[in-house]
């Protein structure tokens, strides 16, 4: 029997703008409301990156603290924070909020060509994230943009170097990294150094058919404006919640019941 469905909502990512999609959060009050919309759709995750008010990324600690607050004042939804930042930032920079202690937080396992930019991320920066993690005790989603990237997972895991709860996410279709296909998500799958939960977040307009694969294979599923700002070809979504709303339908479909943020916090760090 399959598991709950997790559904994380990525709000608002570092590269989308506002003049792209109208409906982008960009404020800790707009964050807020946005993720009080996603965990009514059915989400029990939101992943939040950092802005300034004019839309500009940030890793700002002040910024990750408004936006933690003003989430956690709105609703139980876990909160994920982004250590991806934005291309070219620094290492510390995008690791320097994570002592205001959210629930969970990324940690991408390798460099990765990012369209026409490269996010840089080698190995003594993942140790120098990993060591972070540990000391605070955040459980890590680990971030998969190719399979090389499991490579250093085995190596965590080999070395007891990760101490924490941790999961997978599968993040394909960006240009650069790994295409987005069901037989790279099952390859990545069956390929998984250790029998943990994984989740995928198809870029674009592969958002769609990867949630329903993942749906129907045990995984779980990220979407959002972060990702893919289109309802369908032409159509911008309304709000992150329009996205989850369709993956909670096509869950109930499917069979898999939808996890709230108790039983996600249970599933994947248990």
């Amino acid at each position: 029997m399959s598991p709950p469905l997790i559904i994380t909502a990525a709000l608002n990512g570092a590269e989308v703008t506002k003049e792209q999609c109208p409906a982008l959060p960009i404020t800790a009050k707009e964050i807020a409301a946005e993720a009080r919309r996603a965990r009514d759709a059915g989400a029990s995750i939101v992943h939040v990156h950092g802005r300034t008010p004019t839309g500009t990324p940030t890793q700002d600690r002040e910024t990750f603290r408004r936006i933690l607050e003003a989430i956690r004042a709105e609703t139980d939804i876990l909160v994920q924070f982004s250590t991806g930042g934005a291309v070219g930032m620094s290492a510390e920079e995008r690791i320097e909020g994570l002592d205001l202690m959210p629930d969970i937080a990324t940690l991408t396992l390798g460099t990765v060509n990012f369209g026409s930019d490269v996010f840089m991320n080698p190995l003594p920066m993942v140790l120098q994230y990993v060591d972070r993690f540990n000391t605070l005790g955040i459980p890590a989603e680990l971030e998969i943009f190719d399979s090389g990237m499991l490579g250093t997972a085995r190596y965590l895991l080999k070395k007891e170097l990760l101490k924490v709860p941790f999961y997978f996410d599968f993040v394909l279709g960006v240009p650069g990294g790994m295409e987005a296909s069901l037989r790279n998500l099952l390859f990545l799958r069956d390929s998984l150094p250790a029998e943990r939960p994984w989740s995928v977040a198809g870029i674009g307009r592969h958002q769609l058919p990867m949630a329903t694969a993942s749906i129907l294979e045990g995984g779980h599923v990220r979407v959002g404006f972060e990702d893919n700002i289109y309802y369908r070809k032409g159509e911008l979504a309304t709000s992150n919640a329009h996205l989850v709303e369709r993956v909670v339908r096509l869950a109930d479909e499917l069979a898999r019941p939808i996890a709230g943020p108790a039983e996600a916090r249970a599933l994947l760090f248990s």
